[in-house]
């Protein structure tokens, strides 16, 4: 038997040493914690893309009590992107989350698994990786491509 031992490149940073541009998609993420729907956990998820044509779609979850008639933050803003861009390439995600209070997480969250399966779609779709930054109030990990959260992803990109 061969164990093989996979490693993901995330590289962590403080906001100002992100660019113009990853601060502003994070500030819209932020944004859209405050337009979340989350009567059963409390946790509000705010996203947002930035697509090819330098177009920005935010996205916030959504909760219902019939789960799992509900929706991610990420997909909302994914979803919302293709819908009125399908032709255009999402470039970067940003993700981040916050309490009831408004009060941001310190640790970044990360995409669930059903998020990062629509994440690999997206890029082999479009046939290239999705910047990812996950915002926490400590951090922001800078995700280059969805590989690095899922290493052994169902793809042909």
């Amino acid at each position: 038997m061969k164990e093989l031992q996979l490693t993901s490149h995330i590289q962590e940073c403080q906001l100002e040493e992100l660019t113009p541009e990853e601060q502003h998609l994070i500030r819209l993420a932020v944004e859209a914690t405050n337009r979340s729907y989350v009567p059963h956990s409390h946790f509000h998820v705010g996203a947002a893309v930035r697509l090819a044509n330098g177009v920005e779609v935010m996205g916030c979850n959504q909760e219902n009590a019939a789960f799992p008639a509900g929706i991610c933050a990420e997909r909302s803003a994914i979803f919302a992107a293709g819908a009125q861009y399908p032709d255009q390439p999402v470039e970067m995600l940003a993700i981040t989350a916050a309490n009831d209070e408004g009060v941001l997480q310190q640790e970044p969250v990360s995409p669930c698994g059903t998020c990062r399966q629509v994440i690999i779609e997206t890029e082999t779709r479009f046939r290239r990786p999705v910047r990812i930054l996950l915002h926490g109030t400590r951090c922001t990990y800078v995700i280059n491509g969805i590989s690095q959260l899922m290493p052994l992803s169902f793809t042909d990109f």
